[in-house]
């Protein structure tokens, strides 16, 4: 399998008293939509910015496509498409302007350049902008034409920033449909901490807390992790009747149920139980009395279940670690046994 991002214990160190990014280990199959997910301050721009060799790591490193990173890789750096979070652009020029003195800097022939500028700008909606200055843009608007400046050398692999942070639903609904559509021809990693924007696009995903690759694999392989199974039905009827109802529920082997939410019950299944049978089940309960099924939900996305779970595992096992580690209590410890 061709690796498009490949690290090895790549660190990153600010001032000998930060540390961004620790120990990172992470292959990004060619090919691949990958979701760089975390909270703010995660260390995912650090990251984006090491792969870009636009800081030098602490001790790893990095390669993308087989060739190593760092402040002297050009050939690098040419191979990758990088939108930043809201991207700063020269306000008092225009997009053909913009655009074409991006492309001289990357060498782009005049005679590729100018049709292919035109196209970017034609995809990304900002055709009937041309004689716009920059610093009119809305912030949607920047950040589409930061997507088309990212593509202009033609890059195959292409690195965004945030690119939905700040944007109108139309807008995020655009950049969402067009990274689909790039991914039929290239390597694109999202950077992101918005959950939803991960699920929709990314067949990959990295969860990354504070500066740790706590997990990387495809998203059915993160989906996995669950380790719960329950679901909510939403009921319509008398309040009472679906207090009955929960109370013969209850006598399923398997589930806990609960009242949730108004006219709402709450479906917890059993390890070792199947959530189909324990649902049908129910729902055959439900065919009985004089309740009307509204909709049937999982109690949360399985998707941001999952991301929490492993924040909280983490966190918990970093805890453990500092806990069994700890000086002071190793001290405690020396010091009990000699009382």
């Amino acid at each position: 399998m061709e690796l498009a991002i490949q690290t090895e214990h790549l660190t990153k160190i600010y001032a000998g008293r930060v540390i961004a990014v620790n120990d990172m280990s992470l292959n990004v199959p060619s090919g691949a939509v990958y979701g760089l997910l975390g909270p703010n301050g995660a260390g995912k721009t650090t990251t984006l910015r090491l792969l870009l060799g636009l800081q030098r790591p602490s001790a790893g490193n990095a390669k993308v496509f087989g060739h190593p990173c760092g402040p002297n890789a050009t050939n690098v750096r040419a191979m990758i498409g990088y939108l930043p979070t809201h991207p700063v652009l020269p306000g008092h020029l225009c997009p053909i302007e913009y655009l074409d003195l991006l492309g001289k800097l990357c060498r782009i022939p005049q005679q590729i350049r100018k049709p292919r500028l035109t196209s970017l700008l034609r995809a990304v909606g900002l055709l009937s902008a041309t004689d716009r200055r920059i610093q009119t843009f809305s912030t949607g608007m920047r950040t589409r034409l930061g997507i088309a400046a990212s593509l202009l050398a033609d890059p195959p692999l292409l690195v965004w920033d945030e690119p939905t942070a700040g944007l109108d639903p139309s807008a995020r609904r655009f950049t969402l449909d067009l990274i689909r559509e790039l991914a039929k021809s290239r390597t694109v990693m999202v950077a992101t901490h918005i959950l939803s924007d991960i699920d929709q696009i990314c067949d990959h995903v990295g969860v990354m807390h504070e500066g740790r690759m706590i997990f990387s694999g495809s998203m059915r392989e993160m989906k996995q992790r669950l380790q719960r199974d329950d679901f909510c039905l939403e009921l319509d009827g008398d309040p009472e009747d679906v207090r009955q109802l929960a109370e013969q529920a209850a006598q399923v082997q398997g589930i806990k149920i609960q009242p949730h939410e108004q006219n709402t019950v709450l479906v917890e299944v059993a390890d070792g139980h199947s959530r189909a049978g324990v649902m049908a089940e129910v729902l055959r309960l439900v065919d009985a009395s004089k309740l009307t099924l509204q909709a049937i939900r999982s109690t949360q996305n399985e998707t941001e279940f999952a991301y929490l779970q492993l924040l909280q595992q983490d966190s918990d096992h970093g805890f453990r670690r500092f806990d069994l580690q700890s000086p002071l209590k190793e001290h405690a410890v020396t010091s009990d046994s000699g009382v």
